[in-house]
């Protein structure tokens, strides 16, 4: 349990320093000026978010739990989490306007990345019963 904590913990900070490379190469070829101080709280905002959607995936092995309430806890506490994390680092802005509008984004992306797991999840499950199939 604790080897695959730390591979899923250093999948997500993989994935935040990916992520944190690509905002810096547009910050780069806009020329923003960014302090080492920004970019340095950007670089621990994405780890934080990326060691938190590595270790979130535990959510979704409590068989016991419904789909849909492993989505509710999830969806929840990940939008709590990048709220948090975008309000601390400066990427929202503390208005009301920014907030909502980002949180639609957010809600928008979080809704189409679960649509592509499920379609994918379910054409694993039906390969799956296929080969179960033929090999009956």
């Amino acid at each position: 349990m604790i080897v695959e904590v730390l591979k899923r913990a250093t999948t997500g900070i993989a994935v935040g320093g990916i992520y944190t490379f690509i905002v810096l190469s547009f910050v780069k070829f806009y020329g923003v000026d960014a302090t080492v101080s920004e970019i340095w709280l950007s670089m621990l905002g994405s780890f934080i978010i990326g060691i938190y959607f590595g270790l979130s995936s535990f959510i979704f092995e409590f068989h016991d739990w419904s789909y849909l309430k492993q989505t509710v806890i999830h969806f929840s506490l990940s939008i709590t989490i990048y709220f948090i994390i975008a309000l601390s680092t400066g990427w929202v802005p503390f208005t009301p306007l920014a907030i909502l509008s980002n949180a639609l984004v957010w809600i928008a992306f979080y809704t189409l990345v679960w649509i592509g797991f499920y379609i994918y999840f379910k054409k694993v499950e039906a390969s799956l019963n296929e080969e179960l199939q033929n090999k009956k």
